[in-house]
C-alpha cells in the first residue's frame, strides 16, 4: 500500500475481524514488495533505475505523512494500519536502492513487519473481545488488570518503534544505511519516520496501558487466557530472537539477493555504454 493509493487499508482493517487484519497485515501487504523483487528489478532493470527517484519520493511521503496521520487517530486499528503504510515505505525505499544491503533490509523488514503488525492486531483483538470498542479514549490503566498483556503489548510496541534488540530495528537500520549510500537526503528524511513512529506508538501504549484505571468496565477485565498466551508467546519470542540474531533470515536470503543485484547491475551496463556513461 504505497502512498497515495493506501487509503483503502485503514478502512479494510476497521471492517475486518481480527483474523482478517492479521492475514492482511502479515501476508497480503507484502505482495507489493514481492512483486518489486520478483518482477520490477529483474525484468525491468532500466525502468527501475529511472523510476527509483519517484519511488524514493513516494516512500518518504508515505513514511512521514502516514506517521503524522497516525498521531491523530482515535481508533487503535486505524493507528496501526497507518503505521503499516509507513513501515512499508522503508521496504520500497530499500528495494529501489538496488543494493545487497538495501534489499536484505527490505526483506527482513517485510518479515519483521509481518510478525509485529499481526501481533499488534491480535493485541487489539484481545481487548476488543472484552470491551467491544477500539477507541483509544475508552482505555487506560490496563497494566493493573492485565500485566501479562501489558508486557506482550510492550514488546510489540518497541519492535514497531524499531528499538535495538527487536526485529523491527534490523530491517529499518539496513534500509536506512543503504539509503545513505544511494541518496543522503532520502535517508535523512526517512530517519524522521523513526522519531514519528516512536511518537505515535508510545502515545498509544501510554494511553491504553498506563494512567488511572477509572473506567468501571475496565475494572472487571481478565488478563490473557492460556489460549491467548499460546498465540502471543511465540510472536514475542520471534520478535526478540530475530532482533538479537538476524542471521537465520539474512543467511537464507543473502545468496538470492546477491544474484539479483548482480543480474540487475549486469543488465544496466549495456544501457550505460550506449549512453556513453
Amino acid at each position: 500500500p504505497m502512498w497515495p493509493v493506501h487509503t483503502w487499508l485503514p478502512d479494510a482493517h476497521v471492517e475486518a475481524p481480527t483474523a482478517g487484519s492479521v492475514i492482511l497485515a502479515g501476508i497480503l501487504l507484502k505482495m507489493g514488495g514481492y512483486g518489486f523483487l520478483r518482477f520490477s528489478l529483474p525484468m525491468f532493470p532500466i525502468a527501475s533505475e529511472q523510476l527509483a527517484p519517484l519511488v524514493f519520493s513516494l516512500s518518504i511521503i508515505a513514511i512521514i505523512y502516514t506517521s503524522l496521520v497516525a498521531l491523530v487517530q482515535e481508533d487503535i486499528k486505524k493507528l496501526i494500519a497507518y503505521s503499516s503504510v509507513a513501515h512499508m515505505g522503508y521496504v520500497t525505499m530499500g528495494i529501489f536502492t538496488a543494493s545487497q544491503q538495501g534489499i536484505d533490509g527490505a526483506i527482513f523488514q517485510m518479515l519483521s513487519h509481518g510478525i509485529v503488525s499481526a501481533a499488534l492486531f491480535l493485541c487489539v483483538g484481545v481487548v476488543y473481545d472484552r470491551t467491544h470498542t477500539r477507541e483509544i479514549a475508552a482505555y487506560g490503566g490496563l497494566v493493573e488488570r492485565m500485566p501479562k498483556y501489558a508486557v506482550a503489548f510492550m514488546v510489540f510496541t518497541m519492535a514497531n518503534v524499531g528499538l535495538p534488540g527487536t526485529s523491527g530495528f534490523i530491517g529499518e537500520f539496513l534500509t536506512l544505511l543503504s539509503a545513505f549510500k544511494a541518496n543522503t537526503w532520502v535517508a535523512i528524511l526517512g530517519t524522521t519516520g523513526v522519531i514519528l513512529s516512536a511518537a505515535y506508538a508510545l502515545y498509544l501504549y501510554r494511553r491504553v496501558i498506563f494512567g488511572e484505571l477509572d473506567k468501571p468496565k475496565l475494572k472487571a477485565l481478565l488478563d490473557l487466557s492460556p489460549r491467548e498466551i499460546v498465540i502471543l508467546a511465540p510472536l514475542v519470542l520471534l520478535t526478540i530472537f530475530y532482533g538479537i540474531y538476524p542471521a537465520p533470515v539474512l543467511d537464507v536470503t543473502g545468496a538470492s539477493v546477491k544474484n539479483l543485484v548482480a543480474n540487475y547491475e549486469a543488465a544496466l551496463k549495456p544501457a550505460a555504454a550506449m549512453l556513453g556513461q
